[in-house]
This record gives structure tokens, C-alpha cells and sequence, in this order.
């Protein structure tokens, strides 16, 4: 796909992983429509994104747990845009912590339903509703596209992290179901696995934190948010990558 004024949709555009995935797209000269809560960071990654090259970026402010919300987004976006043809599922939260603990044989703490429920509504379940709205705004405009998940390496399961693994492999598994299911329409999907990437919040970590973390990665640094931008970007260009997960981790294994 060359991506010159192809409209690409990306959740949790406002910072992070999807900010940095907008600006690199806006170079591109894609058209963009980002989708965020955060609506101040929003308006300021849509600034960088025409600074960046973009031919035109709408905002969209939206829950992406909202079935309704969700709706009228992308029917927003194909309205305005006239087209579709990418989707980057990148929203995503952690409430990290233990299934249970115990102490002197008897359990003290459990991981409360609602610290469960609200990783799986964000990750989980506000993946199938952006994927399938968007894959419906596809079809509508007539136009061929690719759905990205944004996973995790944690989908192999990590320790302290059972909502958020299990979304992790549940959006990876997604869009495996989605690559067969919507071929049919020249829609594709696949699916990134970041390892530790220095976001926002991995930089407010103490510096010796941060020096561990890098210390057990073969590549023996952090990665940086461009380079899963630029991954996003290859997959969307290279039109015979369908329901495959890419693994961008510096060689890290959990």
C-alpha cells in the first residue's frame, strides 16, 4: 500500500505508541484520523502530525469501550475522510497485580473483579469493537485496508499481569481470525509485539529500574517508540503480511 493520502485510523493517539505512529504516518503523507480521550494531548499530536506532512488529520474524541461511541466515530470518519484503509488498534491500559496472594497458608488478597473487567474492556474488548467498525467503514467506502493490533510481549503470559496477558493474546489471536475472515474484502490484519519500549511511563521509573530492565534485553537497551512506529508503517506497505504478529523485543523473550 502506498500510503500517500491513504486515511489511517489510530487509537490512543494522543501520546506514546500512537502519537509517535501518527507522526511517523504523517511523513508518509497519510491522511489521519486520531482517536484519544485525552482530547488537549490529542489537539497537540494532531499539530505534530501536519507540522510531520499529514494532508489532513481530524480529531475524534471517544471511549473506545462505548459500542455507540465507537459507531458514530468511524461512520464520522468515513463521512469525512471518503475512505479507510488502515486501523491501528494502540489503546491500551495495565492494573497490574497478583491473581492472589497469601501468607502463612491463607489467602489475604485476590485481584478484584473490576481490576480484571477494566483491562479487558479497553484491550480486549475496544479492539473488537475499532476493528470491526473499522473493518465496516472499509467495506462501506470501497476501500482496501489493514487492521494492526498492537499486542505485547507480555501475551505469553507475564507474572503480576493476567488481564493484561490475556488481552494481550486475545487481540493477537484477533487478528489472525480477522486476516481469514475479511481477505474476502482486501482487508488484511496482523498483530506487533513490543518488549520494553521507553514510553512516558517506562521513563518515569527510577533510573536504576530502568537500568535492570535493560540489562536482561540481548539488545541491551530500551527500544523507542519510533521503532514500533516504523513497524506499523512496513506492515502497512508490504501488502502480503496478513495474520502474523511481529515481534519487536531486542531479542527478549518473557
Amino acid at each position: 500500500m502506498d500510503l500517500a493520502d491513504k486515511v489511517i485510523a489510530i487509537t490512543g493517539a494522543s501520546g506514546g505508541l500512537g502519537a509517535a505512529t501518527a507522526e511517523r504516518l504523517a511523513a508518509t503523507g497519510s491522511k489521519l484520523a486520531l482517536i484519544d480521550l485525552e482530547t488537549e494531548a490529542l489537539q497537540r499530536s494532531a499539530l505534530a502530525c501536519t507540522n510531520a506532512g499529514a494532508t489532513d488529520v481530524k480529531t475524534y474524541t471517544a471511549n473506545v469501550t462505548a459500542e455507540q461511541e465507537v459507531v458514530d466515530t468511524f461512520g464520522n470518519i468515513g463521512e469525512h475522510f471518503g475512505a479507510l484503509h488502515g486501523v491501528i488498534n494502540n489503546a491500551g491500559i495495565t492494573r497490574d497485580g497478583f491473581t492472589i496472594k497469601a501468607a502463612d497458608g491463607r489467602v489475604d488478597a485476590k485481584m478484584p473483579l473490576q481490576q480484571w473487567q477494566s483491562v479487558i474492556d479497553v484491550n480486549l474488548t475496544g479492539v473488537f469493537l475499532c476493528g470491526r467498525e473499522g473493518a465496516a467503514t472499509m467495506v462501506n467506502t470501497n476501500s482496501q485496508g489493514c487492521i494492526i493490533n498492537i499486542s505485547s510481549i507480555s501475551r505469553s503470559g507475564n507474572m503480576g499481569q493476567v488481564n493484561y496477558s490475556a488481552t494481550k493474546a486475545g487481540v493477537e489471536a484477533m487478528a489472525v481470525v480477522w486476516a481469514k475472515e475479511l481477505a474476502r474484502y482486501n482487508i488484511r490484519a496482523a498483530s506487533i509485539a513490543p518488549g520494553f519500549i521507553a514510553t512516558d511511563m517506562v521513563l518515569a521509573m527510577k533510573p536504576e529500574a530502568r537500568e535492570k530492565m535493560s540489562r536482561g534485553i540481548p539488545a541491551k537497551r530500551l527500544g523507542v517508540p519510533d521503532e514500533i512506529a516504523a513497524t506499523v508503517q512496513f506492515i502497512l506497505e508490504n501488502d502480503y503480511i496478513n495474520g502474523r504478529c511481529l515481534e519487536i523485543d531486542g531479542g527478549l523473550r518473557i
